[in-house]
């Protein structure tokens, strides 16, 4: 039997991590490509509220009128936990690039007056009550984990690989012997993620 073609993806949302922005290295060679070799895709990478609630609001408010079937979410870190959240409401593809897994407990001592890694200028607060707001998008095991591909990178100096490894042990699964939590080499892991979406 032949493998099922996957359906192409038509709109794209991309999710920062913490502390980042549509700047991040990753967000912009994504950008760039989707501008290059997929201009009848609609992309959208938003730059995330601190909230996570206010966070989560915007984008089901942003991507109310996408078509389930042909939408799709990459994450990187703190926006992986908030991508495998939209994909399971929506049941759209997720693409998770070093996932967060339990970024209520990590980011409990980040509480206070933060800065944007790309522009330092930038600043922002984390309140202690996004911590709870952290708790309560937490989703329980994957429902449908072949809908996921989780690239993790065993270099990772922020994020314990093994924990994203094991929580997405259902779904394809690109193993990364090196690399670091920002996958500098993302340029390489292009290719597979775009094939996960059925953009190749």
């Amino acid at each position: 039997m032949s493998t099922p073609q996957p359906t192409p993806v038509t709109h794209l949302l991309y999710l920062h991590g913490f502390r980042s922005s549509p700047q991040s290295a990753k967000a912009r060679i994504l950008a760039q490509h989707m501008a290059s070799h997929q201009p009848d895709v609609h992309w959208w990478c938003p730059q995330l509220p601190p909230s996570p609630r206010e966070a989560m609001a915007l984008l089901l408010q942003g991507s109310a009128d996408w078509p389930r079937e042909s939408m799709a979410v990459v994450g990187s870190s703190l926006g992986g936990f908030y991508a495998t959240w939209v994909a399971e409401q929506t049941g759209c593809k997720a693409v998770l690039l070093n996932p967060a897994v339990n970024p209520a407990r990590d980011l409990e001592k980040y509480i206070g007056e933060q800065t944007c890694w790309q522009d330092p200028q930038e600043r922002f607060f984390f309140q202690p009550e996004f911590v709870q707001e952290l708790r309560d998008l937490a989703c329980a095991s994957l429902t449908r984990p072949e809908r996921y591909l989780a690239v993790i990178a065993k270099g990772d100096e922020l994020l314990d690989w093994r924990e994203s490894h094991a929580r997405y042990a259902g779904a394809q699964l690109r193993l990364l012997e090196g690399s670091d939590h920002g996958i500098t080499d993302f340029d390489q892991q292009l290719p597979a993620v775009m094939a996960f979406l059925g953009l190749n």
